[in-house]
């Protein structure tokens, strides 16, 4: 099973060369793909599964479109 995996912003130096096609095992949620990025939990602000708000115990299934958002700041 895979998903397309999208870090944004700061959090792009976490995305994996196989983000297009990322593999992940029936069952798996989105907090257990955030530990394997090793994307601490502290830096991350939004999830989007397929465009809508997710929490981190949301399921993944496949083929679905993750995204990954840290908390922006600007002025």
């Amino acid at each position: 099973m895979n998903i397309t995996l999208k870090c944004f912003a700061s959090l792009s130096r976490f995305s994996p060369p196989d983000a297009e096609a990322y593999p992940v095992t029936p069952g798996e949620t989105v907090a257990s793909v955030v530990a394997r990025l090793g994307i601490p939990v502290e830096e991350l602000k939004l999830v989007f599964v397929n465009g809508t708000h997710a929490e981190l115990s949301a399921p993944l299934a496949d083929g679905d479109r993750l995204g990954l958002f840290p908390a922006v700041g600007g002025g």
